[in-house]
């Protein structure tokens, strides 16, 4: 907008300096003293005054021509004189402006405001300054192969996606190579995965190894209040992409265009319908398109049309999950190069604590590593920063500003304890990795726990053993305060638990009455027009089999963590005053309390003298009104 402004500034200076070019210009140079004028008129030398208000044009006998001013205070007698010298007096009309000045002044406001109309309209329209115009015009932004500097090496941690896209650079770079042996490559990629897994990452990556230009759009940008804009635009966008040939087309969240038709309460004439029907025809119509391909993202595959995912059009899944314990370190290991580490950094420890952790949150954790640096005026990130980046991520930041008294404390103290014991004893559980009655995020305390290897997927004795320690902390305040004076803060257990056990039941067939057969409806629907047709398709006698096989595993589960919680009283007590002392607990810790030693070690960085100032504080706050209410559950390790 300033820029605008100064190019009006710089016009209407130069139109003012064209119309005073028509004014009337002084270009005499040879002024006299008014005496002078009036002794040359009193010894006859005068021929000719051309009087103009106060200036005086003259002219002497011998044709020199001067000029002078009459003063202020006037002269009366002049007049006479020059009468009675015989010299030809003349006057001049007033000045009058240009009639090109004259025009510009009257119009100035119209063509004032019809500028200023002429801007907005722009700048609401245009989408980036291309005019009035272009409201059709594609919206894609391209990128040349100077300004593409990613390559395969700045990807981690998804080599088999890397692999399934290597031969688009090989094809980019050298057609002829595919052509000859009649070989045609696909001429849409999907690339297809959980959000922050490198999905656009991957497709810049292509576009910067095969050296080519690279045409970046989301979804969303096709589609507009108006019908027929977003076919449009993806007109003008291949065209565009046809010019500039072989290139790349990245359409970021192709689901927000590419939903499937006919599956909402909309028409034919739908904007989004309009809008896929254009695509579709785009990249596999009577036109052929070659060396344009087409890469798309999406994180909802399911909900896509099928004529899309058809040979043709995006014929080929690039499937980028999440990485696994090498390919988070490598992850870890390109993000680190920005970052000044310690010696003491070992990527392959923070790679193993940090499962299901996708690249986006990887390089998060390296900016939350450094920020607790920079916070405590360090030259170099050292371990303990990546573990306190790590605890902040998974178990949500410390509310220090949240005080509880002695007796809430006490209370999550035995939550978190009944948490750590069951999942320590049960069989096949993942180990305990960390406990905290410290506040975070929503939770009063935190239990972690951190499976030794990547899963891909459960056994019967892995979920029974979940659900068993999920109960434990509602079971410890029971044990020890008596049903009647339960917390609300195991809602979130209960209903984990509830989920898993209903699943057992309904999806991985684990109940021997109603064997493997799946009962649960289609959770993921999301589409209107489907969903006014489902049917039920579970009898009723059958629904409350269910309910009685899910309440069963409840209960058998159930039964086993209260037997452990009471055979190991005396762990309970011990871990309880242990997390009132230290407040957080580690596995050191852990081991120590489970082999029932009478003195454990102190966790790394604990201060005595903290921990006291804090009881203290929290023995001086009045918080006996307060409740652990919903939104404040103990979290424990996701299945």
């Amino acid at each position: 907008m300033a820029k605008n402004l100064i190019l009006w500034v710089v016009i209407a200076v130069v139109l003012m300096s064209v119309f005073q070019s028509f004014g009337p210009s002084d270009k005499s140079k040879n002024q006299v003293d008014y005496s002078t004028f009036v002794e040359a008129v009193g010894q006859d030398q005068v021929k000719q005054a051309t009087f103009d208000q106060s200036k005086i044009s003259f002219t002497k006998s011998d044709d020199s021509k001067f000029v002078t001013y009459i003063p202020s205070i006037g002269d009366s007698k002049i007049m006479d004189d020059l009468i009675n010298h015989n010299v030809a007096v003349k006057g001049t009309p007033p000045e009058q402006p240009s009639i090109l000045l004259q025009i510009f002044i009257s119009w100035f406001p119209m063509l004032l405001i019809i500028g200023f109309w002429l801007f907005f309209m722009r700048q609401m329209q245009g989408g980036g300054g291309k005019g009035a115009m272009s409201f059709g015009k594609s919206k894609a932004r391209m990128m040349s192969e100077e300004q593409i500097k990613t390559t395969f090496s700045d990807v981690a941690g998804c080599d088999e996606a890397k692999e399934d896209v290597k031969e688009l650079v090989d094809y980019l770079r050298d057609p002829s190579k595919f052509q000859k042996l009649g070989g045609k490559i696909p001429t849409g990629i999907l690339l297809v995965g959980p959000p922050g897994t490198g999905k656009t990452l991957l497709a810049k990556a292509i576009a910067g190894e095969a050296k080519v230009p690279f045409f970046t759009i989301s979804g969303s940008d096709f589609v507009e209040m108006f019908v027929g804009v977003g076919a449009s635009r993806v007109r003008d966008m291949f065209e565009q992409a046809k010019k500039a040939a072989p290139c790349i087309i990245f359409i970021d969240e192709i689901d927000a265009v590419g939903r499937q038709r006919g599956a909402g309460v909309g028409g034919g004439h739908d904007e989004r319908e309009q809008t896929l029907n254009q695509m579709l025809v785009e990249m596999d119509g009577f036109e052929g398109n070659e060396g344009i391909i087409v890469i798309a993202a999406t994180n909802r595959p399911d909900v896509l049309d099928p004529a899309l995912l058809r040979p043709g059009r995006f014929d080929r899944q690039v499937v980028v999950g999440l990485p696994d314990v090498k390919g988070r370190e490598q992850i870890l290991k390109v993000h680190m190069k920005k970052v000044p580490l310690d010696n003491d950094v070992k990527p392959l420890i923070i790679a193993r604590g940090t499962p299901g952790f996708s690249g986006a949150d990887l390089a998060n954790l390296v900016n939350e590593a450094a920020l607790f640096a920079a916070r405590s005026d360090k030259r170099t990130v050292s371990m303990v920063e990546f573990e306190l980046a790590k605890d902040k991520i998974m178990m949500g930041a410390e509310r220090k500003s949240m005080v509880m008294s002695n007796d809430q404390k006490e209370s999550t103290a035995y939550h978190e304890a009944g948490h750590a014991i069951i999942m320590r004893l049960v069989p096949e559980h993942d180990p305990v990795y960390k406990v905290s009655i410290i506040p975070r995020g929503r939770a009063l305390g935190v239990t972690m726990a951190l499976p030794e290897e990547d899963r891909v997927s459960y056994s019967r004795k892995q979920l029974e053993s979940m659900i068993s320690s999920l109960y434990g902390g509602r079971l410890a305040e029971e044990l020890i305060y008596g049903a009647e004076n339960v917390s609300t803060g195991a809602s979130n257990d209960i209903e984990r638990a509830t989920d898993i056990a209903r699943k057992m039941v309904t999806q991985w067939g684990f109940s021997e009455k109603l064997g493997p057969q799946l009962y649960a409806e289609d959770e993921g629907e999301v589409f209107l027009g489907r969903s006014v047709t489902q049917t039920k398709h579970v009898a009723d006698d059958t629904a409350k089999l269910i309910d009685q096989e899910i309440r069963s595993i409840i209960d058998t589960n159930y039964a086993r963590a209260r037997k452990i919680l009471e055979d190991n009283m005396d762990i309970l007590h011990s871990m309880k005053d242990a997390l009132m002392k230290y407040e957080t607990i580690d596995v050191d810790q852990i081991d120590d309390l489970m082999e029932r030693k009478e003195e454990i070690r102190e966790p790394k960085g604990w201060s005595d003298q903290t921990t006291e100032s804090k009881d203290n504080k929290a023995e001086d706050e009045k918080n006996s009104d307060t409740n652990v209410d919903d939104s404040q559950e103990n979290t424990s390790n996701k299945e």
